[in-house]
């Protein structure tokens, strides 16, 4: 028997692959680009290789990867834990009469102005969104960014935050706190391609954090909060985050409840799901809902700080049964806590290396190193997740401590990079 994985998340593969042997099962995954999984593939166990097997395919072609799917011996169930392919990933599902999503769900959450536009109608949001026109292919409706602006301000306010509706690691995310940024956002964005379309929302002002949860038929359990440091404004990449928040009881209690509601409003009823929310002076205020585990190293802070491993639940879920993780006793407020730092390099170019590396081992935490990049790439994103070349990861018994030993460490590892006019 085989569960089938539409591409992952960077990090995980090898947990995915233990949890489906766990199952009995094989894990088969079809990717576009093996490169993506390097450093799984070097690290995996024997019993997740044993397990695993590729098949190389171009999975932004449905037809390929349905073929790919109809030639896996005794396929039981598909495994969708990447934004990108949400949509694509649920379609296959029912076309095959696997256990999954409703594809009209998850067209809903991958559509972020339609999820704010929802939530605002029903009382959890205080701002709408507004559709933001660029790009028209019309002579006859050119964009006019004078008129958009004014709307904006008309009907959002300022600040706002620009965005594209079905964007992913940061990109395309524009803070306009006055009519300047928001005039150069707009001009900027009309040079832009978009997965989904440019709509703008209100600047919500406070700490961004994500509730990490697991949902099956309507009933969610919240299992932790992980803390998140973005960048200075104008930029809005993600630089460090922790995990578990240890917030006061009543104030979890809460944010338990609101998530509950928010993923019920929005039809997210079974899975896990990553929830990043503003904690704003009057209460959480949603930024975007994504129908998986949280990417860079959260799968990895929540095995840890839940003492087992989570991806057990991807395969439950992928196999129609109530995951167990639902009924454990685990409790993250009791586990091991990570901290965690993506590296950046400083300027764009080719990435030739690291140095810092062979110092790690010095620092409390025990540190680990997760490269997301290999020397020999280029480096043309520094604003967004894309410019991001590895992590530093530590532990601890907090998440406060956990971030702080994961801080020192990174501060000692710097990505090399070759400008183009050198050499």
């Amino acid at each position: 028997m085989t569960i089938a994985a539409l591409e992952a998340l960077t990090f995980g593969l090898g947990r995915l692959a233990e949890a489906a042997g766990g199952a009995g099962h094989r894990l088969c995954l079809l990717t576009g680009d093996r490169a993506v999984y390097r450093h799984e593939l070097a690290h995996l166990t024997p019993e997740a290789l044993a397990a695993l097997d590729i098949v190389d395919v171009d999975t932004f072609d449905e037809s390929a990867c349905a073929a790919a799917l109809a030639a896996v011996p005794d396929l039981r169930g598909l495994v969708n834990s990447t934004d990108t392919w949400s949509v694509p990933g649920a379609d296959l599902a029912a076309k095959l009469g696997l256990s999954g999503p409703d594809p009209a769900a998850v067209r809903l959450l991958r559509d972020k102005s339609r999820v704010r536009t929802l939530l605002h109608e029903h009382g959890l949001s205080r701002g709408g969104a507004l559709t933001v026109p660029v790009g028209s292919a019309d002579p006859a409706d050119p964009f006019d960014p004078s008129y958009a602006a004014a709307q904006i301000i008309r009907e959002i306010g300022l600040p706002a935050i620009l965005k594209d509706s079905a964007g992913t690691s940061s990109r395309n995310v524009w803070p306009a706190r006055d009519e300047q940024q928001l005039h150069a956002a707009l001009a900027e964005a009309a040079q832009r391609s978009f997965a989904g379309r440019l709509f703008a929302e209100p600047f919500f002002s406070g700490p961004v954090y994500s509730a990490e949860t697991l949902s099956w038929e309507g009933e969610t359990r919240l299992l932790g909060v992980l803390s998140r440091q973005m960048s200075p404004e104008p930029s809005v990449r993600e630089e460090a985050a922790a995990f578990p928040v240890a917030f006061p009881d009543p104030e979890l209690a809460l944010l338990q409840d609101w998530v509950g509601r928010v993923l019920a409003t929005a039809g997210h009823d079974t899975g896990f799901a990553h929830v990043e929310f503003v904690l704003t002076a009057e209460g959480p205020e949603l930024v975007e809902i994504n129908r998986r585990v949280g990417g860079a190293l959260v799968g990895e802070a929540l095995c840890r700080a839940l003492g087992t491993n989570v991806y057990e639940a991807m395969v439950d879920t992928a196999l129609g049964r109530r995951p167990a993780l639902l009924d454990s006793p685990a409790d993250a407020s009791t586990g091991p806590a990570t901290g965690f730092v993506l590296v950046y390099p400083d300027r764009r170019g080719t990435l030739t290396g690291w140095t810092g590396l062979d110092a790690l081992s010095a620092f409390p935490g025990s540190p680990e190193w997760y490269p997301t990049s290999a020397p020999g790439r280029r480096v043309e994103h520094l604003g967004d997740q894309r410019g991001c070349t590895g992590i530093v990861l530590a532990g601890a018994a907090t998440a406060e401590l956990a971030l702080h030993r994961a801080l020192s460490a990174a501060g000692s590892v710097r990505a090399v990079v070759a400008a183009d006019d050198e050499g």
